[in-house]
């Protein structure tokens, strides 16, 4: 019971300030220019130091040979759900320009502005660094194997199916590749920790020294923390507005959106869950609870936020895709507290 109350507990901040972004966008607070810069903060800012904080104090050189492990946990979990969404969509008989969307719709998730708050909430800053492992190979899955599923489903037949590669090496992903000389090279890390404005790390003692230096230092914090910690609001904040945009009235729920929810939300993180045992059961190879607790909660985040822009770009059913993302977005807030209560299991 407690582990459903304290879910209970997150998601219900998670909405209150999803519910304040819905309510300003509705007000007409902002212009059509606010919710892209947003996402570029949070993209290209305020992600990529998170994670580089969270990299520096939470890992060790030898907390690396599990995040491999994690990797192919993930790996397994999308092969395997695709070729289930394969089967189903063809075993309805989908037809064309809805088949790619409905596989993509099931195997690839919401990492950045609903996983990674979402896990953040739950788990704290110890599980950023495992939501990164999700968010590596989903976007390499999603912007290579992805899209030529959903270009390879054309209806019209105009485009050439190819695997979008400029998208394998994303700007958060930096946040970790300039994390990993700090993380194995010590010298460079006390260095780091020597620089109160950046870390925080002797804040304490420089606020001693003079208002100036508290005031460069951010209070005690630092400012990579102090940024850091805007990724949680600033991303629940843009989810409340996209979902402002999407208009909740027009959402409609036909049999093969049900279909995408239940693969999304049942489907996906059942697969993770068995490959989590198998791996920890049969194979030996153990993840800490956290970290096994974050690739689930990952596994059922609702559908990714661009597959309506892949729908225009390769002629597919636009309406449903932007249903897909909508109603998906807002069920998220039911399913979360049922998948907390069914890792009670582990």
């Amino acid at each position: 019971m407690d582990v459903f109350w304290t879910s209970v507990q997150s998601v219900l901040m998670i909405v209150v300030i999803i519910g304040i972004g819905y309510a300003a966008n509705f007000a007409g607070w902002f212009d059509e220019k606010f919710s892209g810069a947003l996402s570029k903060i949070i993209m290209r800012v305020a992600l990529p130091i998170s994670i580089f904080n969270a990299m520096i104090n939470n890992f060790k050189p030898e907390s690396f040979a599990k995040l491999g492990a994690g990797v192919i946990y993930v790996i397994l979990a999308i092969a395997i759900g695709y070729v289930l969404a394969w089967a189903i969509v063809h075993l309805l008989k989908v037809p064309k320009g809805r088949r790619g969307l409905m596989i993509a719709g099931i195997n690839f998730a919401n990492t950045v502005f609903i996983g990674m708050p979402l896990n953040i909430a739950l788990f704290g800053s110890l599980s950023q660094p495992y939501v990164l492992v999700y968010y590596i190979v989903n976007t390499a899955l999603l912007w290579t194997f992805g899209v030529w599923i959903i270009a390879s489903d054309d209806p019209t037949g105009k485009t050439c199916a190819k695997m979008d590669l400029s998208h394998l090496l994303p700007i958060p992903l930096w946040g970790f590749i300039i994390a990993l000389p700090f993380v194995f090279i010590q010298p460079l890390m006390s260095i780091y920790n020597k620089l109160p404005f950046l870390s925080g790390a002797t804040a304490g003692e420089a606020v001693k020294n003079g208002v100036i230096t508290h005031v460069i230092t951010y209070g005690t914090s630092g400012i990579i923390p102090a940024v850091s910690a805007l990724v949680t609001p600033l991303s629940l904040f843009y989810i409340g507005i996209m979902l402002s945009n999407y208009g909740l009235k027009s959402m409609r729920i036909d049999f093969h959106s049900i279909v995408v929810l239940v693969g999304r939300f049942i489907l996906s993180p059942i697969v993770m869950v068995i490959i989590i045992l198998v791996g920890s059961k049969v194979v030996g190879i153990h993840l800490d609870h956290i970290f096994s607790n974050t690739l689930i909660i990952q596994s059922a985040t609702p559908t990714f936020a661009v597959l309506p822009v892949l729908a225009t770009e390769y002629h597919g059913d636009i309406k449903f895709a932007t249903n897909i993302v909508a109603v998906a977005s807002v069920l998220f807030v039911i399913v979360i507290p049922v998948i907390m209560i069914l890792q009670t299991v582990f």
